[in-house]
């Protein structure tokens, strides 16, 4: 996947930026809820390798597990990048 050419991703690919283009501050969506709203439902893990290799083209910080565990080894960045959109955040998950 080259981030800055889509025209050469999969349609799959393509599906999962169309959703994660519509991200906008403060919103919070799960692995899941991205991969069934491009029309893959079970496809969380596979919205991940999207995330991955993405070269942070997308608002990564605005997806979480669907338990709202924050990405490993990501917490602090994704903690700071969150609140500052309004969102709580504690102990390495989304509060509500």
């Amino acid at each position: 996947m080259d981030p800055d050419d889509r025209s050469s991703w999969t349609d799959f690919e393509r599906d999962v930026a169309a959703v994660l283009d519509r991200l906008q501050p403060g919103d919070l969506v799960t692995y899941g809820e991205v991969a069934a709203e491009a029309g893959h439902p079970g496809a969380a893990r596979a919205v991940g390798g999207v995330l991955r290799g993405s070269g942070g083209n997308f608002a990564w910080w605005r997806v979480v597990s669907a338990g709202g565990r924050l990405v490993p080894g990501h917490e602090a960045e994704q903690t700071r990048r969150l609140r500052a959109e309004g969102v709580t955040v504690a102990d390495g998950r989304i509060r509500g």
